[in-house]
């Protein structure tokens, strides 16, 4: 009883925040588990990551296929999307808008001509970490030396009407535009917005109290 006590004591803000959350799951917010890495640093395995469904659409009761736009995504947010292309759901950063002129030189992204900023912030024999800087938005971004570069460059390719091309952070260990193409709006499940808690799985599934309601477009 007294090991209860202590660790009601110890976490009950925690204990809390996920009943709240499991109750808030709904037409209005939900939240998505992040299984891999393709998004570090900014989102590492573990993450459990609020998402605002009503960010962009609104179903219309009683109606399964009607929806009424309810904002626009902008560049750099992060989504959560149902792919049928990858037949899965997954969260990256919108880097595309329709209409934009995309392209990819050696790790650094153009944008309708324009090169994205770039400030290194890490660099060792492993791996690269920089601050990018895409409409006002800065992230860090990360490059692992030894993995495989074959998705580092491309061509100029031009964002289709109703479409947006997404990337995750971690950027040569990523599936998004560069391999399963553009995502359709209809597609987009929400914006991420919040670290809502995290687990590591590393450590028995330990919380890391650091990542607790941490907001994902903080500096």
């Amino acid at each position: 009883m007294n090991k209860i006590k202590v660790f009601w004591k110890n976490n009950r803000q925690f204990v809390v925040f996920i009943i709240l959350m499991s109750v808030f799951r709904s037409a209005v917010a939900d939240w998505y588990t992040v299984p891999t890495g393709s998004m570090q640093p900014t989102i590492k395995e573990g993450d459990r990551i609020v998402v605002n469904k009503m960010a962009y659409d609104l179903r219309v009761p009683f109606s399964q296929t009607s929806l009424i736009k309810t904002g626009e995504p902008h560049r750099g947010e992060i989504i959560v999307f149902e792919s049928k292309a990858a037949q899965n759901r997954l969260i990256k950063r919108i880097i595309g808008l329709p209409g934009d002129k995309i392209s990819l030189q050696n790790e650094a992204l153009f944008i309708n001509g324009n090169k994205l900023s770039y400030t290194v912030t890490i660099q060792n024999n492993q791996e690269i970490f920089a601050n990018e800087t895409i409409s006002g938005l800065t992230h860090k971004i990360r490059i692992e030396k030894n993995a495989s570069d074959r998705l580092s460059n491309f061509s100029e390719i031009i964002v289709p009407e109703d479409h947006y091309l997404v990337m995750g952070d971690n950027r040569r260990n990523s599936a998004d535009s560069r391999v399963y193409g553009f995502v359709p709006r209809h597609e987009l499940k929400g914006k991420a917005t919040t670290i809502a808690f995290s687990l590591d799985y590393d450590d028995y599934y330990i919380p890391r109290e650091d990542r607790f309601l941490t907001d994902l477009y903080s500096e």
